[in-house]
């Protein structure tokens, strides 16, 4: 494999999150700071953030309209951030490239993601009350790692599994 950098090579997205783990307001800041300094079409930046932690309301809103799945180990994040964009021809692709930014930097604190696509949009929209041009298009849980042990038994399996990434073969098309 290629060289890569330690920020990107040690970043995954685990579901064993510690639930007494904290986020200092630093740490918050210095990620969503990281997304704000994201590339956008135009410089436009499209992307606006919700912000919840553990035990607030906004928390406990974001995870009732998640999936069940995600239910059973997003709750114990320290955060759970919805990641939505304005209208506009490339906004989705530049949240994504903001939530990437705000992954990369959490990294460099010692702290984790996962991003998840499994929630009910418009839940979140009237549970938050969002503006009906805001598009929730991603929920974010960040935190600090716990033991896998602490995982239902199939959530377990694939948390300590190997990673596997396809060949980058595989990717490049001809």
């Amino acid at each position: 494999m290629a060289e890569l950098t330690p920020l990107l090579a040690t970043r995954w997205s685990p579901r064993a999150f510690d639930p007494g783990a904290d986020l200092t307001d630093d740490e918050l800041t210095s990620m969503l700071e990281a997304a704000r300094w994201a590339p956008s079409a135009r410089n436009s930046q499209p992307w606006r953030f919700v912000v919840g932690r553990r035990d607030d309301e906004r928390h406990k809103q974001i995870l009732a309209n998640l999936t069940g799945a995600n239910q059973r180990w997003a709750g114990r994040a320290s955060a759970l951030l919805v990641g939505t964009y304005l209208p506009g021809s490339h906004s989705a692709y530049d949240l994504g490239q903001a939530v990437a930014h705000l992954s990369v930097q959490a990294t460099s604190l010692g702290l984790h993601v996962h991003q998840m696509a499994g929630f009910d949009g418009d839940g979140l929209r009237a549970s938050l009350a969002l503006p009906a041009e805001v598009q929730p298009h991603v929920v974010v849980a960040v935190g600090r790692l716990a033991d896998p042990a602490t995982l239902p038994d199939d959530l377990r399996e694939r948390e300590t599994a190997p990673r596997q990434r396809h060949p980058l073969a595989e990717l490049i098309l001809p």
